[in-house]
Order: structure tokens, then sequence, then C-alpha cells
């Protein structure tokens, strides 16, 4: 299992478009990514449950992945959020 911090950069929060990202990135992966945020706990290929999270700018977030890809799968959804490409 691999677990890394992150911080939502967006201005707006983990609104819809980095949501949509997020998830088609989670999905090229065969392990299972979820992120936690207080209490709650996102399935990160699916949309609904990342944008019930409910993080705004600044939050930080747990990032976990566990499977056989693990280590890149975590490593890619934690570079989406220092991208500059989702900022919008």
């Amino acid at each position: 299992m691999k677990r890394s911090k992150v911080t939502v950069p967006w201005e707006e929060g983990l609104h819809l478009r980095p949501a949509a990202t997020l998830v088609k990135t989670a999905q090229r992966f065969k392990s299972v990514i979820t992120l936690k945020y207080d209490d709650s706990i996102a399935d990160l290929r699916s949309i609904i449950s990342v944008i019930a999270l409910c993080a705004t700018a600044g939050s930080v977030l747990e990032l976990e992945a566990s499977g056989e890809d693990e280590e890149i799968a975590a490593r890619a959804v934690a570079e989406m959020f220092v991208s500059e490409e989702l900022d919008s």
C-alpha cells in the first residue's frame, strides 16, 4: 500500500474539471486508489465520490493506492495535484 498527502491547489477547490481528470487518470491503473478528506473517503474511479469530498483550496487529502501498480498509480495521481493543466 502506497500513501501520501496532497494539497488541493485549485482556487475553486476540487471541482468538476480536475475531478474528471483525476478519475480518468485513476481508471488507467489496476490498483484501488482512494482520497481521504476529514471523515470522507472517495474512490478515485467515481467522479461523484470525488466531488462529494467537497475539498476546498488548500485542503490536505490523503492519497492511498493499493494493488499491483500502486507505486506508479500513486505517483501519477499525486502529480495531477501540481499540474497547471487542471487549473480552470
